[in-house]
């Protein structure tokens, strides 16, 4: 699995990412926000941080960075595209993703680990989960809270996009366990074609013990796996 991680001016989850790819047995290259040509690579994913600095809104400026016109295209033929914390904010910035990530309901920066469950088993990006299982991973955001208009969660509940949702350690998702005030407790969301995922929570910071989880390696794994010949 070849993976270009996207590299903005303020990215700051960049690192973290390619050391997670490679903890799977994957290669990763880091490929400059003005670089163009994906060619060659088997899925693209975007990191977290403060592109640009957040300025006008999170993912703004970066959604029109030159290589976003070659992740959009690369999405358009089928291949996968993942989008962390920033990076889940530039997609719904690029409308490669429905809705958009609003400042978190407490006004303030959160950064800790929440419980998540899986709603879906079957994607690229869930397949070496269980359904309903419930990961402890970490957030570290402060625009985390994700809003779209009634119609738009109707398509994404009915349509079984929504991947992720926040929940207590039993797996309920209570007011208490969404820790921005995202409406439906969404947590992470796939486009209609399922092959590119956005999430708020950091699965590259959940993949060793020493970090307290390795909750996320499922994410990365079933990645490697949807792109292995049988």
């Amino acid at each position: 699995m070849k993976v270009a991680v996207i590299t903005f001016p303020g990215s700051n989850c960049d690192y973290d990412l390619y050391k997670a790819i490679q903890m799977v047995d994957g290669e990763a290259s880091f490929v400059w926000h003005r670089d163009r040509g994906l060619r060659g690579y088997d899925a693209v994913m975007l990191p977290g941080g403060f592109s640009y600095g957040d300025y006008l809104r999170p993912g703004a400026i970066a959604r029109m960075s030159p290589v976003m016109e070659e992740v959009m295209d690369f999405a358009a033929k089928g291949g996968p595209v993942l989008g962390i914390c920033n990076g889940f904010q530039i997609l719904c910035e690029a409308g490669l993703l429905p809705g958009a990530l609003m400042p978190n309901r407490s006004l303030k920066f959160q950064s800790k680990d929440v419980f998540v469950r899986v709603e879906r088993a079957d994607t690229l990006f869930t397949a070496d989960y269980d359904a309903g299982a419930v990961l402890r991973i970490p957030i570290a955001h402060h625009d985390g809270n994700f809003e779209a208009d009634q119609e738009t969660l109707r398509r994404l509940e009915d349509d079984g996009r929504v991947v992720f949702r926040y929940v207590d350690r039993s797996g309920e998702p209570t007011d208490e366990s969404n820790p921005n005030g995202s409406w439906h407790n969404i947590a992470g969301i796939v486009n209609d074609g399922g092959n590119v995922l956005g999430m708020m929570p950091h699965p590259e910071r959940a993949m060793e013990p020493i970090l307290g989880s390795t909750d996320g390696r499922g994410l990365f794994t079933s990645i490697l796996r949807s792109l292995t010949p049988a």
